[in-house]
């Protein structure tokens, strides 16, 4: 099949896809507003200041499992040899501030502040107190307003692309430092499972990307091999198996729902080097005639 061919197909099914997606984060947002005037109706006017640590529930990892996560990608940067380990904080819940937020590392003695780059990445120190004290990574931030990524780049790649060796290990550091948070319960069992049999490598791709913006395509370039991603491997594969609202509750692409895309993480035929280059539905709109 030709890449002419790949766009036609791309474009017939890209209708139904997109109708899902705005249903789906319809109900999401829906479900947010609701959710938000029960909860304005029912506090009190005047709440005094809170501090980090009063939050109940807070958005937290353990720090033990994230460096264990940061041991792996020492073992394994052979698939990206000059990048380097940050990690990022994303929004869940649409009405979540991801300004200004305050990262810590925190213990029975220790507390350790994190700086946090305006683009929400940040990395980790090895403190061995932390690890000895099984410390956690805390922001202040509720439980399901944020969800946790690795950020692997390989400095000095054409703007809007992703190197597929990157994205292998984000997967593989991000299953070991255990950043991918409230799955369905079972799923969540059986993704336990099977992260050590090979999670990252499977040939059905399970782990979700999240691009800057809103996903028109993504396409595989590797010297003169070109390959559209299929509709099926965006936005978190809803053209496949549609999405209700009480399913977005499951899914940490939550109100990212068109930004997520899957890659072919198991497909050995695409070598590390691969790059994905992701075109963004605002500049096909600027290229659109009239």
């Amino acid at each position: 099949m030709d890449f002419s061919t790949q766009r036609l197909m791309r474009w017939s099914r890209l209708a139904a896809a997109a109708l899902q997606i705005a249903i789906a984060l319809c109900c999401a947002s829906a479900r947010a507003a609701d959710r938000q005037e029960q909860s304005d109706a029912a506090a009190p006017r005047a709440l005094p200041a809170v501090e980090v640590r009063a939050l109940r529930d807070p958005v937290e990892k353990s720090y033990r499992k994230i460096v264990q996560g940061m041991d792996l990608f020492e073992r394994q940067r052979h698939r990206a040899p000059q990048a380097s380990l940050r990690f990022k904080l994303l929004p869940r819940d649409r009405g979540t501030n991801m300004e200004g937020i305050a990262l810590g590392i925190v213990g029975d003695s220790v507390d350790i502040t994190v700086p946090v780059a305006p683009d929400n990445t940040f990395a980790l120190e090895r403190v061995a107190q932390a690890l000895k004290e099984d410390a956690v990574v805390t922001p202040n931030r509720r439980a399901r307003s944020m969800t946790w990524r690795t950020d692997i780049r390989t400095p000095g790649l054409p703007p809007n692309t992703r190197r597929l060796g990157d994205l292998r290990l984000e997967c593989v550091v991000g299953m070991e430092a255990g950043l991918v948070s409230n799955a369905r319960s079972v799923v969540a069992e059986i993704t336990r499972l099977v992260t050590d049999a090979g999670y990252c490598d499977q040939r059905v791709p399970e782990y979700l990307f999240f691009a800057e913006r809103p996903l028109w395509s993504v396409t595989l370039v590797h010297g003169s091999r070109r390959e559209i991603l299929s509709v099926d491997h965006l936005w978190g594969g809803i053209s496949r198996e549609p999405m209700t609202a009480g399913d977005l509750r499951y899914c940490d692409c939550e109100v990212l729902l068109d930004r997520t895309y899957y890659a072919p993480l198991g497909d050995s035929t695409w070598p590390d080097d691969t790059l994905l280059e992701l075109e963004y539905m605002d500049e096909t709109r600027e290229r659109r005639p009239g």
